[in-house]
């Protein structure tokens, strides 16, 4: 803590001034070319370069006049107060030392945590985060001319909080274009309670629309949002999100929305041609008005490190989320979100199966537990039939122990064993129903003869048991209600591996190592009829198997140097694994051996796969299997993305299988210029030659502000397509304000 003056050292009045600015205001320290002391005011006037620093505040201008008894200042020409990461300068300021809060005339004020600009002919500093203005302007844009501001009479600017501005107007460049009497904007990163951001648009399916979000900050670790949804020709929808979070593994989301739909679907044509989804496979209507939404996922922490998670999902009609699959409460956004917090997706929104589950598990080294309730909602069912045969599990518990050294002492550690095993009730509304437990052990022997290969022989024990319900329709009296059920099955595996390091020495790229895998395997389940048993689900029937398979996989790594360095130093090179290629053909001796008129080819499909990345912006996925006895694919899929660091990307996906799909998938961004960038999606059914979406726009980025531009067609077969135009202007530091046509 100094003060600099024209003479040395500090004449008497500095020094007094000193102790009395560490008594009053704490660690201070003042420069300035002259300073002066008035004993009849008591005043200290510090003149050129003037600098009043204390913690993160610094006030700098060409005069300061100090009080020492009230701690005030006043500061004249060239001012500028910076506090953090905010920056008020003007022509002139009043300000109180102790409290931070004054008043600044003609002045700017920059918050740089959003790019705000704000400038007043008064601008006073209430509070340490607030800011009163008058005659104000607001902007994110840089220069004297910009883009687009606000102005308002009055403006109240919290940060961390919102601003209010009274008479606002909103300006392009120098032309008005909106009044409003009052207008709230964000000026914060924490939450806090208020209203967000409204949306509105139109449609000629839902007529005007009109979205306000309300957001409460109910506690530091929970908060919830309303919506009010109004559609001008289906009705007023509402909608809620709470969430929770307790700690990282224990925290939870509920999602709510629904209304009652003026219009519904009850299969005659002109309301179906106008709103069902009749041309859809389920062929299902909607005759019900009362519609809704309603899921949940949370993850719960429990004791002896166990977790519970929950997935609910209950939806009023089969057509709901297609409805609704965009916006702020929409199936997309939805789904994002889940996967994103708790790494679990929703069902897809054509899906009339919806799944419900409440899962407890337990995971240690070598072993698992999981108990399920698991209830799949079949909407169409729930709503349109009587009888309602969808299969529930309620409860499944399964046990499973990885492979591990079993009786070591006695076998040397040579055998080693693993167990799967699961209990399941069977439940149904309409239906047979009862109890299923299935215990399958399988014990190894691996041998490893160094260095050639390893072979590794493993038989299994299969025993399945039933018990049947007796209270059903569908339940033959005297029919044994327990039932079991023993196989076993025997696998080989031997396997080996080749390695060699080919020199490259181009560019960064200085080694290339290739791993060769090959694979032998065979597995037998013998055949055994099985009709007698329930059928519930895959695993109350065993496929027999005599199969012989022989695989490669091929691995490439590359040794590289870093970027910019040329030293030969370990230290100095990374390695990249930028190519896997797996091929397997399988043989089946059952099928050999049938005695059928039309036995099938004992050649099982040609199988394989291929992972590339040649370089950082190139990414390649395929996988393919060949049918031996067509002659033709029975499935194919390829991916491919193309991007760089300028933004620009290009993916293409096709997927293929015989007699089901065949569709191909588009989407392409391309930054033509620094701020223009132009995209499109496309995704058709190549079998039933239908187009899935067509989206074709732009993007505008200034330095404050952007729109995008886009038209999506969303074809519907034997109708006319729904064509959906959008246009979204966002407001830097404001957020987006967007209309829809359709």
């Amino acid at each position: 803590m100094f003060c600099i003056a024209t003479v040395s050292p500090p004449e008497a009045p500095c020094r007094e001034f000193l102790d009395q600015m560490a008594e009053d205001g704490g660690e201070w320290r003042v420069t300035a070319d002259r300073i002066t002391y008035n004993a009849n005011t008591k005043d200290y006037k510090a003149f050129g370069n003037v600098e009043i620093v204390q913690g993160q505040k610094r006030l700098s201008a060409d005069q300061v006049v100090l009080n020492r008894k009230d701690m005030t200042a006043e500061a004249t020409g060239n001012v500028e107060l910076l506090s953090e990461s905010d920056r008020l300068s003007g022509h002139s300021l009043e300000m109180d030392l102790g409290s931070g809060t004054g008043t600044l005339y003609e002045g700017f004020v920059f918050i740089k945590e959003n790019n705000f600009r704000i400038k007043g002919d008064r601008i006073e500093k209430t509070g340490e985060n607030t800011y009163h203005i008058t005659e104000g302007t607001l902007t994110s844009c840089e220069g004297p001319n910009p883009d687009w501001q606000i102005t308002g009479k009055q403006v109240d600017v919290t940060i961390e909080g919102y601003g209010y501005a009274t008479h606002a107007a909103f300006w392009a460049r120098r032309v008005p274009m909106l009044y409003v009497p009052w207008f709230m904007f964000p000026v914060k990163l924490e939450r806090q309670t208020g209203l967000l951001l409204p949306r509105a648009g139109y449609s000629d399916r839902n007529g005007a629309e009109f979205i306000q979000p309300f957001f409460w900050a109910i506690s530091k670790n929970t908060d919830a949002t309303f919506y009010y949804h109004h559609i001008q020709k289906r009705g007023e929808k509402f909608g809620l999100e709470y969430r929770y979070k307790l700690s990282e593994n224990s925290k939870g989301s509920l999602m709510a929305d629904g209304f009652k739909d003026r219009h519904v679907d009850d299969g005659s044509p002109e309301a179906t041609e106008k709103w069902g989804y009749d041309d859809d496979d389920d062929n299902a209507i909607r005759p019900n008005e009362d519609r809704y939404w309603i899921r949940i996922k949370a993850d719960q922490q429990l004791p002896y490190d166990a977790m519970a998670k929950l997935d609910l999902d209950i939806v009023s009609d089969q057509d709901y989320l297609r409805e609704f699959s965009d916006g702020l409460m929409g199936h997309e956004a939805t789904d994002d979100y889940f996967s994103s917090e708790f790494g679990r997706d929703i069902d897809d929104e054509n899906d009339p199966v919806r799944t419900n589950r409440l899962n407890i598990n337990r995971t240690w080294t070598y072993q698992s537990f999981n108990a399920d309730l698991v209830w799949y909602d079949n909407v169409i069912k729930r709503r349109l039939e009587d009888k309602d045969d969808t299969l529930q599990q309620l409860p499944r518990i399964q046990y499973n122990a990885l492979k591990q050294p079993v009786f070591e002492d006695m076998s040397g550690g040579l055998l080693f064993g693993t167990i799967d095993s699961e209990y399941t009730y069977f439940h149904r509304q309409n239906g047979l129903t009862g109890n299923r437990l299935d215990l399958h052990p399988r014990a190894y022997l691996p041998l490893r003869v160094d260095p050639y290969f390893s072979f590794e022989p493993s038989i299994g024990f299969r025993q399945t048991a039933w018990y049947i319900d007796a209270d059903r329709d569908i339940y033959e009296p005297g029919k044994k209600r327990y039932m079991h059920r023993e196989l076993y099955d025997i696998e080989v595996d031997l396997t080996t591996d080749i390695n060699r390091v080919f020199s490259f020495d181009k560019g960064r790229v200085k080694k290339i190592n290739h791993v060769l895998i090959p694979r032998l395997s065979y597995v037998y389940i013998p055949e055994t009829d099985q009709s007698k048993y329930p059928y519930f689900e895959q695993t109350d029937r065993i496929e027999a198997q005599n199969r012989l398979a022989l695989s490669f996989t091929n691995l490439f790594t590359s040794k590289k140097t870093a970027p910019g360095n040329g030293k030969d130093d370990e230290n100095n090179y990374t390695y990249n694994r930028f190519a896997r290629f797996f091929i397997e053909q399988g043989y089946s001796f059952r099928q050999h051996n049938d005695s059928r008129d039309d036995p099938e080819d004992p050649w099982l499909p040609l199988y394989a796969e291929l992972e590339l990345t040649p370089a950082e912006l190139i990414t390649l996925n395929a996988d393919a299997s060949w049918n031996h006895q067509n002659d033709e694919l029975d499935t194919g899929n390829i991916s491919c993305r193309l991007h760089d660091d300028r933004g620009d990307e290009l993916r293409i996906e096709y997927r293929y299988t015989r007699d089901s799909t065949q569709s191909i998938y588009f989407k392409g961004e391309l930054r033509a210029t620094s701020k223009l960038t132009l995209f499109s999606n496309y995704e058709r059914n190549l079998k039933k030659e239908i187009g899935i979406e067509k989206t074709f726009g732009l993007r505008y980025e200034s330095q404050c502000w952007a729109v995008e531009l886009a038209r999506q067609e969303l074809p519907r077969q034997e109708k006319e397509d729904d064509v959906h135009y959008t246009a979204m202007v966002e407001l830097i530091g404001l957020g987006e304000f967007g209309d829809t046509e359709r």
